[in-house]
């Protein structure tokens, strides 16, 4: 199997603080992904500008090459996009499996802190 950066976390409870990073984490991703949506959409706008408006052949290529630049810009970062979230919703799979099984056999996870505080 391909060893990912997340594998570490498939055997363990996460506590709040890999909880939180991981929903940082969600955000930084959907950032990424609208950083390239708007490069595409950049890249498209000009192209299709530079061939209205140009006036000598050379310039009317550059505005050609940019149109499929934007569309394969926007498809990166589309796929870029849900292999992370695909990756992130899987240790969130493993972990919520995790506490659910703690809380059938009565054991408590970590998520009462780290200083394994119990609710008696």
């Amino acid at each position: 199997m391909k060893n990912n950066l997340y594998s570490k976390f498939k055997n363990d409870s996460l506590i709040l603080r890999d909880e939180l990073a991981i929903d940082r984490t969600l955000l930084a991703n959907e950032r990424t992904l609208l950083a390239y949506l708007r490069s595409g959409v950049a890249l498209l706008i000009a192209g299709f500008s530079i061939i209205n408006f140009s006036q000598q052949e050379w310039f009317w290529i550059i505005g050609v090459a940019c149109v499929p630049t934007g569309i394969i810009a926007g498809i990166v970062g589309i796929v870029r996009y849900r292999r992370m979230n695909k990756a992130i919703a899987l240790i969130r799979n493993v972990e919520s499996a995790s506490a659910e099984a703690n809380i059938k056999d009565g054991s408590s996870s970590h998520m009462d802190g780290e200083q394994g505080i119990h609710p008696d």
